[in-house]
């Protein structure tokens, strides 16, 4: 076999071979002829005593280097290394490309995204335990599956909760492009469809990181590459998903039941951490006298069942005088009404189903100029917010403000509003692009001139045209509710909506899409 050992070479090899006559090659030549002298060396000649110990030399040194790559795991027999299931060793290689790159650049950057690399290691690390135990282990209950899923979501929770702490770096757009996309580990919960969910979450990340390739392109090529970094981990995982866990997470078929306290023995690809360890397993459950009493009157109900026809045998009988609806006046005797059961409710839940989700303590209000950025967060209920002075290279940031109202004079760089609700924005003059991201019930209303607005993730939004800004560009996506309003001579505004609806065909070249008209 291959993989054992090659036995000890006999002693009188290399003399049986000088003692053995010359050998007449036959048909074309397969190996290169080594010092082929005239009648020896070359194809159609004879093979010498000194060509069949070199031919002999190669052969086993071919077979040192496969014994050698054999050894190593998952290279030998049927492509699987012990214990390890073909789809865990697949993961492994998508740690092992993409993700150490990403890795790689991003300590190479440094501050806020190597510290979030890290934490997406650690949660990729996690997941790989789940699917180690997943190829181990049988199916288990949805409620012991939900705890050992809740590593995960706890490490995609610290990883979202990293850029929301550092909402005033210059890597913003790097942390929440990875923020918006980390839950796309939680597919191992999502059937019949885990691709899809991916790459829906894939698409929230390229949101940022096309601003990231806009900003760094011509600039900075590390940043382009940690791009392509990041959105090549989603995307080998996508094709992943569909090779091996086209319909959900594959379980294994003749494995013991999953428990919440199992564990991956498997030990992580060199030189990456080791996967956190599952919860410990649950109490072992106590049978109160209760529980005992009611087995009891189970059993004992059942046996009667199983009586057939003797079970009406001590019945007593009923007769006329005795029913109710045959002797009015037993209804109005009074005494005491029986009272039944109480009918079956579903008992109410004594805590939150994810008691990881706390109310996070309310943060401060801001309105203040941190360099070139003005930051507006936490606001409520503050309807005489204003910012009048102002740079043309400055931007806006308006984040988490509720029931407010915003005026920015002057001329300013961007201006963008997440997060918001019920919020009021009047401004003059925007030199690049104002937007709106992941918000509801905006009002907008431009009294100069602005060339673009984009719309992302809104519901509910009213942009009030001045004249100098009908040329206006309106980009939108994932959004409804969004009205545009046209100034009139006589100094109103006519309301016009932004559609939502369209119809795409093929035209026999390309995808035609177009506006869909609803009548009335």
């Amino acid at each position: 076999p291959i993989g054992a050992p090659p036995p000890p070479p006999p002693a009188n090899r290399r003399s049986l071979v000088a003692e053995s006559p010359p050998v007449r090659r036959a048909g074309p030549c397969a190996l290169p002829a080594r010092g082929a002298g005239a009648g020896s060396g070359g194809c159609g000649g004879l093979w010498t005593a000194a060509d069949m110990e070199r031919l002999v030399e190669r052969l086993e040194k071919a077979v040192e280097r496969l014994e050698t790559v054999c050894r190593g795991p998952g290279m030998c027999g049927d492509g699987s290394s012990e214990g390890v299931a073909q789809y865990v060793q697949a993961f492994d290689a998508i740690l092992a490309g993409p993700v150490a790159e990403y890795v790689k650049i991003s300590k190479e950057i440094g501050g806020e995204v190597q510290k979030h690399a890290e934490m997406v290691h650690a949660a990729l690390m996690t997941k790989r335990s789940v699917l180690v135990v997943a190829s181990q282990h049988q199916q288990p209950a949805e409620n012991v599956f939900a705890a050992l899923l809740k590593p995960i979501s706890e490490q995609i929770q610290m990883v979202q909760n990293l850029r929301e702490k550092n909402r005033g770096s210059k890597f913003f757009n790097h942390l929440s492009a990875v923020s918006e996309s980390i839950p796309a580990l939680g597919w191992v919960a999502m059937s019949p469809k885990p691709g899809p969910f991916v790459k829906e979450m894939t698409d929230a990340a390229m949101f940022y990181t096309n601003r990231i390739l806009k900003e760094y392109k011509d600039v900075d090529k590390k940043q382009v590459d940690w791009v392509k970094a990041y959105l090549s981990i989603w995307t080998e995982l996508q094709a992943y998903i569909k090779e091996y866990h086209t319909i959900g997470l594959t379980w294994s078929k003749t494995g013991p039941v999953a428990t919440e306290g199992a564990k991956a023995p498997s030990a992580p690809p060199a030189g990456a951490a080791p996967p956190p360890p599952g919860p410990p397993p649950p109490p072992a459950p106590v049978h109160s006298s209760t529980e005992d009493s009611d087995s009891a009157s189970r059993s004992a109900l059942f046996a009667q069942i199983n009586r057939g026809e003797g079970i009406t045998s001590g019945l007593r009988h009923v007769s006329d005088d005795m029913k109710t609806h045959k002797n009015p006046a037993l209804k109005n005797q009074g005494g005491p009404l029986r009272s039944g059961p109480k009918p079956f409710t579903t008992p109410k839940a004594a805590c939150s189903a994810n008691p990881s989700q706390k109310t996070s303590p309310k943060q401060p209000a801001l309105l203040e100029l941190e360099g070139k950025k003005w930051r507006v967060e936490n606001q409520e209920n503050a309807t005489n917010l204003v910012i009048s002075d102002t740079e043309l290279k400055q931007v806006a940031y308006v984040f988490k403000c509720t029931n407010s109202t915003l005026q920015i004079k002057g001329k300013i760089n961007s201006i963008t509003l997440d997060n918001c609700k019920k919020l009021g924005l009047v401004f003059d003059d925007v030199v690049g692009i104002v937007e709106i991201i992941n918000s509801r019930d905006i009002k907008v209303q431009v009294m100069g001139k602005v060339p673009t607005i984009s719309i992302n993730k809104t519901d509910g939004c009213h942009v009030y045209l001045s004249k100098n800004s009908l040329d206006c560009e309106i980009v939108s996506a994932k959004s409804s509710e969004m009205n545009v309003l046209i100034p009139t001579e006589g100094g109103d505004f006519t309301e016009f909506p932004v559609p939502e609806q369209f119809k795409t065909v093929w035209n026999g070249q390309k995808l035609v899409t177009t506006v869909t008209e609803i009548a009335g």
